[in-house]
C-alpha cells in the first residue's frame, strides 16, 4: 500500500513540475523568440521546443525530489 502512495506522489510531482515548467518555458520561449527576432512560423517551433524542454526538466527534477522525499520517514 505504501508503494502505491509513493508512486502516486512521484507521478503528481512529475505532473506539477511539467505544468510549471511548461508555463515558464512558454513565457521564456516567447520572450527569446521576440528578442532574437525569429522569423515567421519558426517562432512557434522555437516556443514549442522551449516549452517541452523546460517542462521535461522541471518534471524530472520535481518527480525525483518526490521520490527521494517518499523514502524518508519523519
Amino acid at each position: 500500500m505504501a508503494r502505491d502512495g509513493c508512486l502516486a506522489r512521484v507521478t503528481a510531482g512529475f505532473a506539477v513540475g511539467g505544468a510549471l515548467g511548461g508555463a515558464v518555458g512558454a513565457v521564456y520561449g516567447t520572450y527569446e523568440a521576440i528578442r532574437f527576432k525569429v522569423p515567421g512560423l519558426l517562432k512557434i517551433r522555437y516556443i514549442g521546443q522551449t516549452t517541452l524542454g523546460s517542462a521535461a526538466v522541471f518534471g524530472l527534477f520535481l518527480g525525483a525530489g518526490s521520490l527521494i522525499h517518499c523514502g524518508k520517514s519523519y
